[in-house]
């Protein structure tokens, strides 16, 4: 026991690194299951990117401690073994730094996007290095000094500082969380922020309590075994507890392994709670979609809109269609509902308005400057201009072609099956016959249970005299 804890290679570094290899492949199975499963496109931008760094941190972290404090048995020492690859390099600036300054990063998003009611002022990838410049400042700082002795362990007058360091990040994430505490989230991200709070910290307190054991007994070999054991399999566990999708996608959040209801929660206006658009009520005939109205008031009605997105589709045109429709579900939420407003705009913005967007419409740049430096996301004319312009651009290339698409004739076919229809059920609803409309006694024989003992089936007659 004494040689393997030193050297690492005990039966039970190895169980440990089993779950911490497990917990990885549950982080990437609940990170990568939406993709694959149903099919979702990956996003561009910080909200696809934050998250895979979100996993690599956390593979870094775990892979720092299982290097940084033996858990396995190498034979000889080689560079790669050093300490300060490990111990502060991956699990600084690589491993819990880079978690905590995404979470950070996600943070700050939150604030300015519900609380500013603007995108933020700095890109994410910008801001990230410059969260991280501590952890970065640092790490090289202890590497010139090296404090560290063969067991990576350093002295106390260091540990303070570092602890330090990691405080004040997570005093940071406090008091972002404490800004943005008093918004009605509908994804959970106060919840995610919280849970990041609690995580970083236990990560803290369970590093301190096993480096003092390390530390202090390190001529005691069980606890040595005892300590690391304890220290890589929390750290498993609060990976997988640390680590959050809501934050930067809310949809793709409600699509996980654990959820049956990913049906119900196809769009962002679905998930928001955002009834269909359109004027057509359940039931009522589909009215014909005549070629002389105009686009913008055909439009309105979702039956042809739902034709014409197919059609536009199937020429790889169906971008601006699809950015009216997400539009239209936009103005049916009110005005003073900033909350949900403020949700499906952000999505708008990532999905058909942000440069490299996954369904990029072809707006001008004025107009697209216009959208993503808006002083408040929740304004009702945010994307007033686009849909002005877009609406030009499907009168000019889409339109005429429409009219005699089989598209348009499966519309015409199906309003006029509805209409005829609807007209036998109004033929049906009327009673034509006179004599069962001139019978009023009580003994109509036409609504009345007949019985062979009741004598008196004259009492009409008797009226009628």
């Amino acid at each position: 026991m004494a040689s393997c804890a030193v050297e690492g290679g005990c039966p039970s570094d190895y169980v440990a690194v089993s779950i911490s290899i497990l917990s990885i492949i549950l982080l990437l199975a609940k990170a990568v299951a939406p993709y694959l499963i149903y099919k979702i496109p990956r996003p561009k931008g910080s909200s696809f990117w934050l998250v895979a760094i979100q996993v690599l941190a956390s593979f870094n972290l775990l892979l720092s401690i299982v290097m940084a404090l033996n858990f396995l048995k190498f034979k000889g020492r080689h560079w790669w073994n050093s300490c300060y690859i490990w111990a502060v390099w991956l699990e600084g600036p690589l491993g819990f730094g880079l978690l905590l300054s995404c979470r950070i990063v996600q943070g700050f998003q939150l604030y300015n996007i519900f609380v500013k009611r603007r995108l933020p002022p700095v890109r994410s990838y910008i801001f990230l290095p410059l969260v991280l410049l501590p952890w970065i400042a640092g790490s090289v700082f202890i590497h010139m000094k090296k404090p560290l002795n063969n067991l990576c362990h350093m002295g106390t007058q260091w540990i303070i500082p570092v602890i330090c360091l990691h405080a004040l990040y997570i005093a940071v994430l406090v008091g972002l969380t404490g800004a943005v505490q008093h918004v009605e989230f509908r994804f959970h991200e106060l919840k995610d922020l919280w849970r990041g709070i609690l995580v970083s910290a236990c990560c803290i307190g369970i590093w301190v309590v096993a480096y003092i054991l390390n530390e202090v007994h390190e001529d005691i070999s069980w606890v040595q075994i005892v300590s690391r054991f304890l220290l890589l399999v929390t750290t498993s566990i609060l990976v997988l507890a640390f680590f959050s999708i809501s934050l930067s996608q809310p949809l793709v959040s409600l699509m996980s392994l654990r959820k049956k209801d990913h049906p119900e929660y196809e769009t962002m206006g679905h998930a928001l709670g955002i009834p269909d658009s359109g004027l057509l009520l359940q039931g009522e005939p589909t009215q014909f979609a005549d070629p002389n109205e105009p686009l913008d008031k055909l439009l309105l009605n979702r039956k042809f809109r739902q034709s014409f997105m197919a059609f536009a589709d199937s020429c790889l045109a169906g971008e601006s269609v699809h950015f009216y429709d997400e539009v239209q579900q936009l103005e049916k939420v009110p005005d003073n509902d900033h909350v949900r407003r403020i949700y499906m705009a952000r999505h708008i913005i990532d999905k058909y308005i942000a440069p490299g967007a996954t369904m990029e419409v072809n707006i001008s740049h004025r107009c697209r400057q216009e959208i993503l430096s808006t002083l408040d996301l929740a304004h009702p004319d945010l994307f007033k201009n686009a849909v002005n312009e877009l609406m030009q651009l499907m009168k000019m290339n889409l339109v005429n072609d429409y009219w005699s698409s089989t598209f348009f004739m499966k519309l015409k076919e199906e309003s006029n099956m509805r209409t005829v229809n609807h007209e036998l059920e109004e033929f049906g609803g009327w009673n034509f016959s006179h004599r069962l409309s001139s019978v009023h006694c009580a003994d109509d024989p036409f609504h009345q249970e007949h019985s062979p003992s009741k004598p008196d089936s004259n009492s009409c007659d008797s009226d009628l005299q």
